[in-house]
């Protein structure tokens, strides 16, 4: 656990998050700042800095991550109708915590390419 992470603070519960979605190695929660009606975030609780880190590291983890997205998708409401992945790697790619996250989000009908 990185001591000044955002992300390791809310696994601490030192930082408040609403948590949708909880396994041993995992920790799901809503955005503060959502880009869709619905957008959440999967975070493994141990700390990499990006999600080709985390899948370099310990697969199985990255394996737990997808796992754990669909879990909140359906917890959300949003497994019916459709919901987008999303792992920001890098600076290029917008990737602002540097802690490994999935971006879940759904609620509304999402256009291609994203941007």
């Amino acid at each position: 656990m990185s001591t000044d992470c955002l992300f390791c603070g809310i696994v601490a519960r030192t930082v408040p998050a609403t948590v949708v979605h909880e396994t041993d190695t995992v920790l799901a929660f809503r955005d503060i700042d959502p880009q869709a009606p619905s957008h959440l975030l999967v975070i493994p609780k141990e700390h990499y800095p990006d999600a080709a880190a985390m899948a370099t590291a310990d697969p199985r983890l990255a394996g737990d991550v997808l796992a754990a997205a669909g879990k909140a998708a359906k917890a959300d409401g949003i497994d019916a109708t459709g919901y987008r992945l999303v792992f920001n790697t890098g600076t290029d790619a917008n990737q602002t915590v540097f802690h490994a996250h999935c971006h879940v989000l759904g609620g509304r009908r999402m256009s291609w390419p994203p941007g």
